[in-house]
């Protein structure tokens, strides 16, 4: 091998097609004040449950020599008893994050040959996780609005037949939740499996109904969560789904051999374990989000209703610009690709502050010099 001056690029390597010129997904990781771009619970751990989370960790460190529970066995019936609803662990199945839940579901029942549906804007990691598994993917549409109606989902999935079918509710990045009649509907008419992405189901507000009520007798629905958000485990990386139980059998066909480590099992437990103090946060990020919509639609915005722990807004121009210029104030936002809208994560009442403020300035100055940013990010 020639190991010269000269550093090998990505496009001299033998990559796939279908790869070649895409960029990483990610947003920027940028030292600045306020971060509200991805959605993360603003709140830190509490102190109670870092002990406990340590001691957890701390347990499985001598046995380290040995594999984790392939199964996350334990992990699961604590999962099925937090979501309730008459589930076991034989219909909750577990990974890392709820990508890698998605990308399993993927791996099972899309792949070459197959295809998979969204209806757009929604999570931009489904299209890419469809890539990776070589799944097609069909972008297929909400209204102007944003909205999505029984009639209309029902129509695109008649009309492209997809093997999987990605609902999001909430869905992200608009915010609002499903109603429960689009998954009924979908659910009749799809000829393949349905998944409903609830990854910000905790922050839904009152008499929002999850897909869960509805999974038993639908062998083909899939519900995803996760313990990134409303339980402040991001950094955790722990996703779950709850389904029929021949869909667990089904993803753990293509699931990599031990895939959850011994210390993500323990720490979600511990987690799980004092849930009530982990989601506590949950209705003060809820009414920093209502505060949010409440002010930007006092200043003439349009905003869309959110159910999530997050807002998309309209800047009233140019979303890059209006980005530039929050982060000019030391506000980082959310540009998701949408002409003319920006995303805004709901977190502690000072960051809401930092937040308005930063609106009220950029609004009477106007959008600032272009600042640098990090090749190949999102944001």
């Amino acid at each position: 091998m020639n190991h010269g001056d000269s550093m090998t690029g990505l496009e001299e390597l033998p990559i796939r097609d279908d790869l070649r010129g895409l960029s990483p997904y990610g947003a920027p990781q940028l030292d600045v004040p306020v971060r509200l771009n991805t959605n993360e619970n603003s709140y830190p751990v509490p102190e109670a449950v870092v002990e406990a989370i340590g001691k957890a960790v701390a347990a499985e460190l001598r046995d380290l020599n040995r594999y984790p529970d392939r199964d996350a066995v334990a992990l699961r019936a604590d999962l099925a008893g937090y979501l309730g609803h008459g589930l076991t662990v034989d219909g909750v199945w577990a990974a890392n994050g709820s990508n890698e839940i998605q990308q399993q579901l993927l791996q099972a029942f899309g792949g070459p040959g197959r295809s998979a549906l969204g209806f757009t804007p929604a999570y931009s990691m489904h299209p890419l996780l469809a890539l990776g598994t070589g799944t097609r993917w069909v972008p297929a549409r909400r209204d102007v609005d944003f909205g999505l109606t029984a009639d209309e989902a029902v129509a695109q999935v008649r009309e492209h037949r997809p093997d999987v079918v990605f609902l999001c509710s909430p869905n992200n990045p608009t915010g609002t939740a499903l109603d429960p009649a689009v998954v009924a509907a979908v659910l009749d008419v799809a000829p393949g499996m349905v998944v409903v992405d609830e990854a910000y189901a905790e922050f839904a507000r009152p008499g929002t109904v999850s897909a869960l009520a509805v999974l038993p007798g639908h062998p083909r629905l899939v519900v995803t969560r996760t313990m990134s958000k409303a339980f402040g485990f991001a950094g955790g990386r722990l996703g779950y789904l709850a389904a029929d139980p021949a869909v667990v059998a089904a993803v753990q066909l293509v699931r990599l051999p031990y895939h959850l480590s011994a210390l993500t099992q323990a720490a979600a437990r511990a987690a799980l374990a004092h849930r009530d103090v982990l989601l506590g946060t949950v209705t003060a990020i809820m009414q920093q989000r209502d505060r949010i919509v409440t002010e930007l639609r006092g200043r003439g915005l349009r905003v869309a209703d959110s159910d999530a722990n997050f807002v998309l807004y309209s800047v009233g121009g140019d979303q890059a610009e209006a980005w530039q210029a929050m982060l000019a104030h030391g506000v980082l936002v959310r540009d998701v690709g949408l002409p003319g809208w920006l995303r805004v994560t709901a977190g502690t009442p000072a960051e809401t502050d930092a937040f308005l403020a930063a609106m009220d300035k950029t609004r009477l100055a106007g959008p600032p010099a272009p600042q640098p940013r990090p090749k190949g990010s999102a944001r």
